[in-house]
């Protein structure tokens, strides 16, 4: 995972909804994300700020993605 982009929490959420993933609902500052075939992962959107590499990994695995799948879909 060395080559990890510094995505806002926007763009992370365009890509994913690339990948079929829809916004069930938006708490606050996160926003929760749902696959048709029952994956989920929270996404928080904060004006400004990158997602850290450890979310980043964090968030790939819960939408069960690898790093290179996840840099098609932007």
């Amino acid at each position: 995972m060395s080559n990890i982009p510094a995505l806002t929490g926007k763009q992370m959420i365009k890509a994913l909804k690339k990948a079929n993933f829809k916004v069930i609902r938006i708490k606050g500052s996160h926003h929760f994300l749902s696959h048709s075939d029952g994956r989920k992962t929270v996404v928080p959107v904060h004006s400004g700020e990158t997602i850290g590499k450890g979310l980043f990994a964090q968030i790939l695995r819960d939408c069960d993605l690898t790093i290179d799948e996840f840099l098609k879909l932007l």
